[in-house]
């Protein structure tokens, strides 16, 4: 048996039900959780989502773990969570190192401790258990379509040059969107 360091910071619900993503990665925080909640708060009032800011993580590296002790992990963190989260609550999400598998055990778990079925408790799920079409690119086709209004208001030539930092699933994907 091993422990990890989890979290779920809700920062504000004044506008809906917290909403974040869960991130897997060895360097996670609170600091850092704390930081990334205060983000989700503004990027849904800004583009008038009525959902308020949450994030979570835990600390550890996936990629040394096998299949099922990854979903041991994101079972485990659910049964930690199950009285924070709830679609009227929080709705967590997908973020670094978690997959739609994950939010499909994730779900599957919080519907075995509270009877809720409805799925509606993660998001990023797989598109046959309720997941939504276009999710794995849609953070970076909104980045894409942010830069592309940017460049029009402020008279950028078509002969700029992009920097994208990180090559994740919103770098590899933004990427391409310029190529």
């Amino acid at each position: 048996m091993k422990s990890y360091d989890g979290y779920r910071v809700q920062y504000n619900n004044a506008r809906g039900p917290y909403k974040g993503g869960i991130r897997f990665h060895e360097q996670v925080d609170l600091e850092e959780v704390k930081a990334l909640a205060f983000w989700m708060v503004l990027k849904a009032a800004v583009v008038n989502i009525p959902m308020g800011g949450g994030k979570g993580g835990v600390k550890v590296n996936p990629k040394k773990l096998s299949n099922k002790e990854i979903e041991l992990l994101s079972r485990g963190w659910i049964r930690a969570m199950v009285e924070y989260i709830g679609p009227d609550k929080d709705v967590p999400a997908p973020d670094v190192n978690t997959t739609p598998q994950i939010m499909e055990w994730m779900a599957d778990e919080y519907a075995k401790l509270t009877g809720d079925n409805s799925g509606a408790v993660i998001t990023g799920k797989p598109l046959g258990k309720g997941g939504s079409e276009g999710r794995e690119v849609a953070t970076a086709l909104g980045g894409f379509y942010t830069f592309e209004a940017l460049k029009e208001r402020v008279n950028l030539s078509e002969k700029c040059s992009v920097v994208v930092q990180g090559f994740g699933n919103a770098g590899q994907h933004v990427a391409s969107f310029f190529n």
